[in-house]
């Protein structure tokens, strides 16, 4: 979900296994040279969604890295599947209220540009919990816990998949 800490966690983690970070949104800016608000105000959601899944499996046919995607590209079945025959999927697991505290002062989230943005944060995050929980290891958030101590919680769950993160001998 937006707010998660896919950016921050991603980044920490990326840092900590020497591998880079890639960012599936920054990536999809940079391929349209225009922002995700603007690919969604002039081509729609489901254009904006085709171009998502182009970009992940690009990036997941490449070197080994961290991918950060949004928060809509893992409801895509072609999306889960690409993920999990490239790697392995890790849902970072915020409650609403952290999810909300980290997002709303933030603009350039055009899913929340509506009357109400806490209740569709809640109603995003109640709809997409379901296909999140799909994921094949899951760290849950802990309040007040700073991006180090997450990606060191992360990190130990990404160890216990000794197929996916090679470990020195």
């Amino acid at each position: 979900m937006m707010g998660s800490g896919k950016t921050a966690i991603g980044r920490a983690l990326a840092l900590r296994l020497g591998v880079p970070f890639v960012d599936s949104d920054a990536a999809i800016e940079e391929a349209a040279q225009a922002s995700i608000p603007e690919i969604f105000a002039r081509d729609g959601e489901s254009f904006f969604r085709d171009r998502e899944a182009a970009v992940i499996f690009r990036l997941l046919a490449g070197p080994p890295v961290i991918l950060s995607t949004g928060g809509g590209a893992y409801l895509a079945e072609r999306n889960r599947e690409a993920i999990s025959e490239a790697g392995v999927a890790m849902w970072l697991d915020a409650d609403v209220a952290t999810l909300w505290e980290r997002v709303r002062h933030k603009s350039g989230r055009p899913l929340l540009a509506t009357a109400n943005p806490r209740q569709t944060l809640a109603e995003l995050e109640a709809a997409r919990r379901p296909v999140y929980e799909m994921a094949e290891l899951r760290v849950p958030s802990v309040a007040r816990a700073s991006i180090e101590e997450t990606a060191t919680r992360a990190l130990a769950v990404l160890r216990s998949r000794p197929d996916i993160l090679e470990t020195p001998t």
